[in-house]
């Protein structure tokens, strides 16, 4: 469940292997970002977790994809407005909205639209939440959550 949790990151994101379901047409000037992220969870039930990822789409509608390191599935989330599902190794899990289920998964609420600002390098407050973009030139951004607790951090690192 906790693997799930990255999917939904930018925010939070998140692929079977194999055969998974397509995600819903994003427009053909959509946004794509691939890359590396990593996110770690401090507190009680502290965690951490990083992968390859492969992002089209905005907070509306789009799709998020983790890699191994060897280019293989771990999931696979994919929403749309109204619908929002998650295909992993531990199967399939959907929510009404892409924040529900990210809440849902991670235990943790994730600032998905913040999140694709970040990635296109604007500034977007978010209570709780700092953004680093100062290299959102060179494809980096951290960003990390001081409260609520527990406190996060998200590093993505851009390869397009």
């Amino acid at each position: 469940m906790r693997l799930a949790f990255v999917a939904l990151i930018a925010m939070l994101s998140l692929v079977v292997s194999g055969c998974a379901s397509r995600a819903p047409a994003v427009g053909t000037g959509a946004d794509f970002w691939s890359g590396r992220l990593a996110l770690q969870v401090e507190g009680r039930d502290a965690q951490s977790f990083s992968a390859l990822f492969e992002l089209r789409g905005d907070d509306q509608r789009g799709e998020l994809v983790l890699l191994s390191p060897l280019g293989n599935r771990l999931a696979q989330l994919t929403w749309t407005d109204g619908q929002a599902e998650l295909v992993s190794s531990e199967g399939r899990r959907s929510s009404s909205s892409l924040d529900a289920l990210v809440q849902d998964v991670a235990g943790t609420s994730v600032p998905i639209a913040a999140l694709f600002e970040w990635l296109r390098g604007h500034p977007m407050a978010v209570p709780g939440w700092e953004a680093d973009l100062s290299a959102s030139a060179q494809g980096r951004v951290v960003a990390r959550r001081h409260s609520p607790p527990p406190a996060a951090s998200l590093r993505i690192a851009l390869t397009r």
